[in-house]
């Protein structure tokens, strides 16, 4: 992996030399630069890899054309020229969206304190504000590092003072989502500010807008997120029960899914962020309770042929399944049939397999009644048809290894129907092949009753560990 990095000078420097000491053409001193630089690890991710034009000798090469759109937009940010501005926020968010480069070129040379200023000179101006939304929407794109607290205040009042405006309200949820992703401090301090109530507000507000809808359950959703590295734990799963207890983000939800009946795009974002929200054992019920579950189910027999749609009811069933009598309302109203169906239907999709394999683990947990529908269903051997097909993929294998050791561990007359469906080659496969399945392949061999050589690494005795 590069762990090397260069200034985009130093890579324009290189390409001019190649053009002037080496006489190369444009486009082949640039190939050559990238190829110089690959094969020294050097990570070029953050680079604009455009051709400038030749320049001679005692000439210095031009800028960029987003740092001269820059520059021109500081100018008339400064002499609060409203017109102008608008104009150039536009073009400088084209130029943002044409790559990550461009991005961290601009973020490098102090674009942000620029559009933040054009923002706060653009609040009274409908489409100035818009254009400025959107040029800072692209610019945060991948660096939600460069938001600040002026920022973040910004946003959540922007939200609030236009309410009632879907184009305003789409564009500033966008850029919510761009500062928060990946962003755990941004997520926090947006909700203390919040956000929360201003996204879910522009659910009910705006629930007949299928852009704005989507883009709203898109950031709630990364607010559930624990993906920044950079601390040891989030408030993720505090910030999911907020969405719920104080927002009524679940009955919202569920609410705004029932318009949007074939739109699948829009049911795949709400299905998604649902499957988020389940987070504690009261609200896997109140999924059903309100209606979730059976308006899911019937959505995934009516899109079984939607892979996008599948994959996210599937998730959302596999997260209320938590719920013990949950379980039994999902195999009640034929879901498990469906989930089956759904992994066989789309068997060469992996991440239908894992999530399809994860559901029936769940429904298959401390319900041996429910392993008898699951084997009738067919389940064991979708579930291991899956493992033939995927046999690289580590979730797959895992997860179904997991629903062969939940069907069997309390029905043990099902051990010896799934070992003569091949159960047993395809889990030591597993097993050899991938780490991660060690522990789960080993205990559903076990349970299958199959030889496991179980090594005992310590004995509590003093001494060194033998290997």
């Amino acid at each position: 992996m590069a762990c090397k990095w260069v200034t985009q000078e130093t890579f324009d420097a290189v390409v001019q030399e190649n053009i002037l000491e080496f006489e190369m053409d444009p486009e082949e001193a640039l190939n050559e630069a990238i190829q110089q630089f690959d094969s020294q690890g050097v990570d070029l991710t953050n680079i604009i890899k455009d051709v400038h034009k030749p320049t001679n000798e005692n000439e210095t090469a031009p800028d960029h054309e987003i740092l001269q759109t820059l520059e021109s937009l500081r100018n008339k940010v400064d002499m609060s020229s409203l017109s102008d501005v608008s104009e150039l926020l536009i073009q400088f968010g084209d130029q943002c969206k044409q790559g990550m480069g461009y991005r961290y070129l601009a973020g490098q040379k102090s674009a942000y304190p620029v559009v933040l200023k054009a923002w706060k000179l653009c609040e009274g101006d409908r489409e100035a504000l818009l254009n400025c939304l959107y040029a800072m929407s692209a610019l945060t794109d991948g660096q939600p590092d460069l938001l600040n607290a002026d920022g973040k205040d910004l946003i959540v009042h922007t939200l609030k003072n236009h309410a009632s405006d879907a184009e305003v309200a789409l564009i500033a949820i966008r850029l919510t989502r761009h500062v928060c992703l990946k962003h755990e401090q941004n997520r926090q301090d947006l909700v203390k500010a919040g956000i929360l109530r201003q996204l879910t507000g522009a659910i009910a507000k705006h629930g007949a807008d299928p852009d704005v809808v989507r883009e709203a359950c898109s950031a709630l959703r990364i607010m559930t997120f624990d993906d920044d590295i950079r601390v040891p734990f989030g408030h993720a799963h505090d910030h999911a029960k907020m969405i719920v207890l104080e927002n009524g983000g679940l009955k919202m939800l569920i609410d705004a899914a029932k318009a949007f009946t074939d739109n699948t795009s829009v049911l795949s974002e709400i299905c998604g962020t649902i499957s988020k929200l389940c987070v504690r054992n009261e609200f896997c019920q109140d999924v059903v309770d309100l209606g979730g579950l059976n308006f899911m189910v019937a959505l995934l027999a009516d899109c079984i042929d939607h892979q996008e749609v599948v994959k996210q009811v599937l998730s959302t069933i596999r997260a209320i399944a938590g719920n013990d009598d949950v379980k039994d309302a999902i195999v009640n109203c034929g879901g498990t049939d469906l989930i089956v169906l759904a992994m066989s239907r789309h068997l060469s999709n992996p991440q239908i397999c894992d999530q399809g394999c994860s559901a029936l683990a769940m429904l298959a947990l401390r319900k041996p009644e429910n392993c008898n529908v699951i084997m009738e269903a067919g389940g064991a051997l979708a579930a291991l048809q899956a493992m033939k097909t995927h046999p690289k993929d580590v979730s797959v294998q895992k997860q179904a290894c997991m629903m062969i050791r939940n069907l069997v561990s309390r029905t043990q007359d099902f051990s010896q129907p799934i070992l003569e469906m091949g159960a047993e080659s395809l889990i030591v496969q597993a097993r050899s092949a991938h780490r991660d399945c060690d522990d789960v392949a080993k205990a559903a061999l076990r349970d299958l009753g199959c030889k496991v050589d179980l090594r005992e690494l310590w004995t509590g005795e003093k001494g060194s560990l033998a290997r």
